[in-house]
């Protein structure tokens, strides 16, 4: 039976994350830290009222960030890479993805990141916790974008689409992998040989060449092999014997039960 969601798309999943980060003009792990703007405001008096939404503020300068919202107007520039934002909050969150800072600090593992959501869906790797479920066959997924994709494979739907050969696809990560077979790009890069691939699962798969491993076990007869796929091959060769030992066994039977009658 085929797999709804391949190993090659799964595998660059947290590309999904990433380019939902790009497409948001304000993304939330920038949002999310709005909060430091605001760390001195007093909150028994708010008389700077929004016309537009109603919203209170204790300060005129806050409501005039705040009107921004409104008429969509942004500022300040990112000298980088031009990129516009309505707050300089949002600008230097943005700044850390030229800088490389990485304040956020996963304590477990100790691995470090960029914005605070990124930490946030990280730590779900440690927890195992999988709060979105699909109510339609019940599969659970740490980030409810990956369970807005899942949902595809239910509905059919497949809203992006190849602008060279109109192949459609369910994610934003399938349509970038199936992009690579008309550029030829293999960024996937072999530093014992110098070979590239196409998928991390090709590399993964062509290391064990220089590895030597073979996790794949026969439970029959214990052969190991470096592939699944050699596996399978391989569990051909006792379920052909198993077949002609039946069919030996039957006809055996037969020719005792011929002899009997014979007598």
């Amino acid at each position: 039976q085929e797999d709804p969601e391949p190993p090659q798309i799964k595998e660059e999943q947290e590309d999904l994350c990433t380019s939902l980060d790009q497409e948001d003009p304000e993304p939330p792990q920038i949002k999310e830290e709005q909060e430091e703007l605001c760390t001195t405001i007093h909150k028994e008096e708010k008389p700077h009222s929004c016309g537009t939404c109603g919203k209170s503020f204790c300060r005129q300068a806050n409501l005039v960030l705040h009107m921004r919202t409104h008429t969509g107007e942004k500022p300040c520039t990112c000298s980088n890479c031009g990129r516009r934002f309505r707050f300089r909050s949002y600008l230097k969150v943005h700044k850390r993805i030229h800088t490389g800072e990485m304040p956020y600090l996963c304590h477990t593992c100790g691995k470090r990141f960029t914005f605070l959501s990124q930490l946030k869906h990280h730590m779900i790797i440690h927890t195992g916790v999988k709060p979105h479920s699909c109510t339609t066959c019940g599969k659970r997924f740490t980030h409810s974008a990956h369970l807005k994709v899942h949902m595809r494979i239910h509905t059919g739907e497949k809203p992006f689409s190849c602008t060279t050969c109109g192949k459609s696809f369910s994610g934003g990560s399938s349509l970038k992998i199936h992009m690579r077979t008309h550029t030829g790009e293999m960024p996937y890069l072999c530093n014992t040989c110098g070979n590239r691939f196409t998928l991390l699962s090709q590399l993964k798969n062509h290391m064990t060449i220089h590895t030597g491993v073979k996790p794949h076990s026969c439970s029959t007869c214990g052969k190991s092999f470096s592939h699944s796929t050699s596996l399978k091959v391989h569990m051909r060769t006792h379920t052909a014997c198993l077949s002609e030992d039946l069919q030996c066994d039957c006809l055996s039977f037969v020719k005792g039960v011929v002899h009997i009658f014979a007598l």
